[in-house]
Order: structure tokens, then C-alpha cells, then sequence
């Protein structure tokens, strides 16, 4: 039997955000600017708003043993989890520096961003922005529809 899979995404301008979402798509650029990518080349930023208000950020950081790098969005979430367990992230950012199009989370970060949400209890907004344009999803769990659970 062939079933359909759809969900309703956002594609949007970054001017075009409310304030607060922006100010989320910034602080992940500012991020991204810290990276440590001498390999790749490739600055990714993340950002999260907590239920509280408050924005954390990481950024990527590479490794000469190939693959020991680790992506911003993990590097946040598993900071959070380890010092901060309990508190509640509400939206998630994750960008590039300029010049570049947008930034997908990787299929490991997709995981660990829906068992993040799962954990929590709530959906998390995810915003994933270039210099010129930024897509929004309201859950996580839209970014992998077929995530591993036990």
C-alpha cells in the first residue's frame, strides 16, 4: 500500500521574521563565526531559545581525527541536557555565516534534535537560515519523519 507523507513548512526572507525570531537567526550567525572549521571550510551556528527567554548558542567544531568534529546543534543540546536538564527549548536556530545558503541540520542532529523534543514535551520551532532566506517548521519532528524511538 503507498502511503503520502506532507507537512506545511514556512519559506520565508530573514527580514521578513517576527523580532524575536530574528533576533534567534542573528545570534546563530554570530555563532557560526566562532566555528572551528579549518577542514571543511563550513561555519554552522546554532541558537535556542529556552522557555525562560534565554539564548544559547555553539558552534561546529572540527577535528584532525576525521570524523571527531561534532555539529552545533548537538554541541547545544547535549550542553543543555548535561547542565541544564529540565529547562525547555521553545525555537532553534540554526544558520551559516554570510555567503552561504541555507543550513539543514544533519540527519544525526535531526535525531537528537526530535529526541530533545520528545524529552521535553513540546514541540520545538526550528528555523534554518541563510543569508537570504530562512524555512520554518513548527515541531522537529518534521524534519525526520521516520526517526528511530524505543
Amino acid at each position: 500500500m503507498d502511503k503520502t507523507y506532507t507537512f506545511t513548512y514556512r519559506h520565508t526572507r530573514p527580514e521578513e521574521l517576527a523580532a524575536p525570531d530574528l533576533q534567534l537567526v542573528e545570534r546563530a550567525r554570530a555563532a557560526a563565526a566562532a566555528a572551528y572549521a579549518p577542514y571543511s571550510g563550513f561555519r554552522v551556528g546554532a541558537a535556542a531559545r529556552l522557555d525562560d527567554g534565554e539564548i544559547l548558542t555553539a558552534s561546529n567544531q572540527e577535528s584532525e581525527v576525521f570524523p571527531s568534529g561534532m555539529c552545533a546543534e548537538r554541541i547545544l543540546l547535549y550542553w543543555l541536557q548535561a547542565n541544564a536538564g529540565g529547562r525547555r527549548i521553545g525555537s532553534l536556530a540554526v544558520a551559516t555565516g554570510s555567503g552561504h545558503r541555507e543550513c539543514y541540520p544533519c540527519a544525526a542532529c535531526r535525531q537528537v534534535i526530535a529526541d530533545t523534543e520528545k524529552r521535553q514535551g513540546t514541540p520545538i520551532r526550528i528555523l534554518m537560515a541563510g543569508t537570504t532566506s530562512v524555512t520554518e517548521l513548527d515541531s522537529a519532528r518534521l524534519l525526520i519523519p521516520f526517526r528511530f524511538e524505543l
